[in-house]
């Protein structure tokens, strides 16, 4: 990726320090000037407020509020990349209930979001891509929850994505339980095993009961889904939704 800085460039004190705290998290090269300052000729964005922006008329900039300041520096580093070919698009994927998703460009961290299942997180991949050129792109997905991350990896091969399969043990050191961003992240930044061919998906017991116990959890514990019902579910056949739906018209009966 051509990497210019990104400006901030915005009389709101808070929404400039959040700002700048969130690009240098993501290891973004950012720069702060007073509102008014003329930018760099290098400049390819520049957020600031939605006010700021629109009174400057320039194209370059993209509105932000400290509510959507996450998907508003997304956006402005998907246009940051449209202005250059990236390299290399990576994609993390952290298996599990809600998939975490990291995505990174020429080794930088672009964005990260959390999924509500296998297919929502593989539709986010597909439309990145359309949106950040790109030379080659590779799905990483790691291997624990080895039923969530086969269907990761059989929808994935499906959509005519590369593959490749991580070994998540080199990945949690370090980590606080259910960070699945920084998951993500991680494997996102390292190798794996491609994988080419449809992946089995048998549920081992253990996540047969994961399903039932978040079921409780979906239906604010009015029901808990049978375990053919939660089979059902870890393959991909049925959606939680759908398998509570159906219990409830079970229990009806």
């Amino acid at each position: 990726m051509s990497v210019s800085r990104v400006i901030v460039r915005t009389a709101d004190f808070r929404l400039a320090y959040r700002l700048l705290a969130s690009l240098k998290a993501r290891q973004v090269r950012c720069a702060h000037l007073e509102q008014g300052t003329d930018l760099p000729p290098s400049t390819l964005v520049w957020l600031a407020s939605h006010e700021e922006v629109e009174a400057a008329a320039d194209p370059l900039g993209i509105g932000a509020t400290l509510e959507s300041l996450e998907s508003d520096i997304d956006r402005a580093l998907r246009f940051v990349a449209k202005g250059g070919i990236v390299r290399d698009l990576t994609f993390g994927i952290d298996p599990g209930p809600r998939p975490g998703l990291a995505w990174m460009g020429d080794g930088r961290v672009l964005g990260t979001a959390q999924f509500e299942s296998v297919d929502a997180a593989v539709d986010r991949i597909c439309v990145l891509s359309d949106e950040i050129g790109h030379n080659s792109l590779v799905v990483r997905i790691g291997d624990g929850s080895r039923t969530i991350s086969n269907r990761l990896v059989n929808v994935c091969l499906a959509r005519g994505l590369r593959v490749e399969r991580v070994d998540e043990r080199r990945t949690s050191r370090g980590l606080p339980r259910n960070q699945h961003h920084a998951s993500a992240t991680k494997i996102a930044q390292m190798d794996g095993a491609p994988i080419t061919h449809k992946q089995p998906v048998v549920p081992t017991p253990g996540e047969v009961k994961e399903v039932q116990r978040l079921s409780r959890r979906v239906s604010g514990g009015q029901l808990t889904i049978s375990q053919g019902l939660a089979q059902a579910v870890a393959v991909g056949r049925l959606s939680m939704e759908e398998a509570i739906d159906r219990q409830l018209q079970r229990v009806s009966y």
